[in-house]
């Protein structure tokens, strides 16, 4: 959703422009829509295979025509020189140097955590402490980020587990089999004004919490309730100084976008862990340009019906931009990276938290006008360390001294469903 100026202040970038990917193998033949290779990574420990695609593009900005793309991604595989530890990460930029904060976090987040010597001992912990030490490198950095920044929705696997952390409003979803059924669970949960835990806690900060229309006088600011993303997603709540017309942020948690730090907008993540089961059939890593009209299970059911995840990347994208243009006279940047999960046992030895509860989540798109939403309980074991204060931000600061062609949707013909 970004700033209040939306993806403010190029050309069609190449397939490989905005991210960094590094794999061992991949297909030779280059894929006729994403021109890409179709990758693949073993995680021995396992037994299983993660075969990839990822798929970036520029929004449809008619006022803005030589705007860069300002999303980023990374790809990196065998972290640490270990065959089992991968990472995939979405990096949606926002405001005037938006794609330069983008892209020196998704250069810096992982490199952090790559020379991070307890990260196989606790994830979590270094994750975090990535996190806040590539907020602070950003700071610090050549890039102005005052008034710009980026989210960040990364996944790390280890083994037959999945750590997940987010900053903001990008989304990592699982899809799961469930009988005769294949349900979405999301993996992160969206960090806007929505969500009443942290509507409180910038307020708490000092951040005023108003929708544009409030801030202009034409609805009362007195109402501080704004329905849902579903139904308010046009003119959502925003983040703004006490006494002045900035930042206008709609998300609560970033890297970079100094002053709004000083209302609440903090770089810490919040980290859930997911052990994976031969249920777990694929996981979409992307930003909010595929999620404001399309929801989760919307995405999942897409993705289902191909079994080449380059095929489905086109496929969800493309339909992500045609709903853009049917709602809006623009089209957000939009990012999706698709990871399938293949020939997973329960042989392997695998390391897993503390505790493991079944979790409920509800699969719903950030505008999804006459798209419905999906409940589903499902019985994946998943683990959630949320760090969701601004204390804990405090705590660890020791640790810290781009009007693009739609894409072509591949014919009917083109379409094989994933094997169950």
């Amino acid at each position: 959703m970004g700033c209040v100026h939306g993806k403010c202040c190029g050309k069609y970038p190449t397939p490989s422009e905005g991210g960094s990917e590094l794999g061992p193998y991949h297909a030779q033949r280059k894929h006729i829509l994403t021109q890409r290779a179709l990758e693949l990574v073993p995680v021995p420990s396992h037994n299983l295979t993660l075969e990839y695609s990822v798929l970036t593009q520029r929004g449809y900005y008619p006022d803005s025509p030589d705007k860069a793309n300002q999303d980023s991604f990374c790809i990196r595989t065998q972290i640490q020189g270990n065959p089992n530890v991968h990472f995939f990460g979405v990096y949606d930029g926002h405001g005037q140097f938006g794609s330069e904060c983008s892209s020196f976090v998704k250069d810096s987040l992982v490199e952090t955590l790559s020379h991070d010597p307890v990260l196989l001992e606790d994830p979590v912990n270094a994750y975090t402490s990535a996190f806040l030490t590539t907020n602070y490198e950003l700071h610090n950095s050549e890039v102005d980020d005052s008034m710009s920044g980026t989210t960040a929705i990364t996944v790390l696997v280890i083994g037959d587990t999945l750590y997940v952390a987010n900053v903001g409003d990008s989304r990592a979803v699982l899809a799961v089999k469930d009988g005769d059924r294949i349900v979405a669970e999301d993996l992160s949960s969206d960090q806007t004004p929505f969500r009443r835990d942290e509507c409180e806690r910038v307020k708490q900060c000092g951040a005023r919490v108003l929708s544009v229309d409030q801030v202009e006088g034409l609805k009362d600011p007195n109402i501080q309730t704004w329905g849902d993303e579903e139904t308010q997603g046009g003119d959502p709540p925003r983040l703004w100084v006490p006494n002045a017309m900035y930042p206008g942020t709609a998300f609560t948690r970033s890297v970079g976008d100094n002053l709004a730090e000083t209302i609440g907008v903090i770089a810490v993540p919040e980290v859930s862990t997911v052990r994976l089961t031969p249920n777990h059939l694929f996981f979409v890593v992307a930003s909010d340009g595929i999620f404001e009209f399309l929801s989760s299970q919307s995405v999942v059911d897409m993705a289902v019906s191909f079994s080449d995840p380059r095929d489905a990347c086109a496929a969800i994208a493309g339909e992500a931009y045609k709903l853009w243009l049917e709602h809006e006279n623009r089209t957000d940047d939009i990012t999706i990276i698709i990871v399938q999960i293949k020939g997973l046992s329960n042989s392997g030895t695998s390391r897993v938290g503390p505790s493991e509860i079944n979790v409920s989540t509800v699969m719903r798109a950030k505008r999804g006008k006459g798209i419905s939403e999906v409940s589903a309980t499902t019985g994946s074991d998943v683990s959630r360390s949320v760090r969701s204060g601004y204390s804990d931000l405090q705590s660890y600061q020791h640790l810290v001294s781009i009007r693009s062609p739609a894409i072509v949707v591949p014919s009917p013909t083109c379409q094989r469903p994933i094997e169950l």
